[in-house]
């Protein structure tokens, strides 16, 4: 009886104390994964005494280089042998009347011509891994338009497109549903004002979105006033702050969902529900890992089963008396012998 009152009275604090345990070693694993920037520098080729600067910067940051500019293929050169990643720049037809770049894509072009200019821009930047717009709030506002690339663009799938958002009814990622082009989105442009003030403070800007969401994208360009903010801000980033490459913050099983998506729009069913956010399922993977590979966590239901009286050998005893209903099979046998799906679209 005694044994028994102690155990009632014990328990509550020994799961109290476990728990509390539990959530700060939870809060210090969440915590341990920092919030990842990505930066880019567009229009490449052109100022080689600014670019080359950059190009002293972490490797971590990224740059997009204009297919047709002057210098462009050697700062790929000189990008590719310091492990750098590159973009191409290509040009895109703007809404506003403004002096454009040779091969600037319109809406209009017809998929061959599209196809014709991309080809020879993946010639003259070699090394690219992914493609953002240069200007092209006109070309990435066109859904046609953008289908015609994404269209190209399925053919060399090594290449991302990163869209620069230059206009907010931007159709870059419904123009790429449906194929397996990979699209990434930018989050700040850091120097829209050229000044270094206004620089740096889009740059804590990019940093609290990565903070909020676990990621940002920050575009920015070789002008002296974004050269000097970034060659401060960068050697102070904080502890928390991770610089990376904008394709890393691909998301790896994306392209093979896009393949997945293109057999499933074959069999679609009407209403069907829309995915979480991968911001929102990067976040509960992060949940889930620190509670899958917690110890604290492991420690504590070890605690309360001997707490509980429950040992092994019962666990073995109480498992032993049931039995497992049998799963329904999607599969039947054919006449070969083969076991072969019953419907094309049993798994969508």
């Amino acid at each position: 009886m005694v044994k028994s009152r102690l155990i009632r009275r014990v328990i509550p604090f020994t799961l109290l104390s476990w728990m509390l345990l539990f959530c700060l070693s939870l809060l210090f694993t969440l915590n341990a994964h920092a919030a990842r920037l990505a930066i880019v520098i567009d229009d490449f080729g052109y100022r080689v005494q600014h670019e080359n600067k950059i190009l002293q910067m972490p490797t971590a940051v990224s740059i997009a280089i204009l297919p047709d500019s002057p210098h462009g293929r050697e700062m790929a050169q000189k990008a590719h042998k310091q492990g750098r990643e590159i973009l191409i720049h290509l040009p895109m037809a703007p809404l506003s009347k403004q002096p454009l770049e040779k091969n600037t894509l319109h809406p209009s072009m017809s998929r061959e011509e599209i196809g014709r200019i991309i080809h020879d821009a993946i010639q003259k930047v070699p090394h690219a891994m992914g493609m953002n717009n240069h200007m092209g709030s006109a070309m990435t506002s066109s859904l046609n338009g953008m289908e015609k690339v994404m269209q190209v663009l399925s053919s060399y799938r090594h290449l991302y497109f990163l869209d620069s958002v230059t206009i907010g009814k931007t159709q870059v990622t419904k123009a790429a549903m449906g194929t397996p082009v990979q699209v990434l989105r930018r989050h700040v442009f850091l120097d829209n004002v050229q000044t270094e003030a206004e620089t740096r403070h889009q740059f804590n800007r990019a940093i609290a979105i990565a903070r909020k969401q676990g990621s940002a994208i920050a575009i920015g360009h070789p002008y002296p006033t974004t050269v000097r903010a970034l060659q401060q801000a960068l050697t102070t980033l904080p502890d928390d702050i991770e610089l990376v490459t904008p394709s890393s913050l691909l998301n790896p099983t994306s392209a093979s969902q896009n393949d997945h998506q293109i057999a499933r729009s074959k069999c679609a069913k009407p209403h069907e529900p829309e995915t979480v956010p991968a911001t929102k399922l990067d976040y509960f993977k992060r949940v889930g890992n620190a509670l899958t590979h917690n110890a604290i966590v492991e420690t504590l239901s070890q605690h309360i089963n001997k707490l509980l009286g429950k040992t092994a050998k019962q666990e073995v005893l109480h498992n032993a008396g049931k039995t497992e209903s049998p799963q329904k099979d999607k599969t039947v046998q054919g006449n070969t012998g083969a076991r072969t799906t019953t419907d094309a679209c049993a798994d969508f």
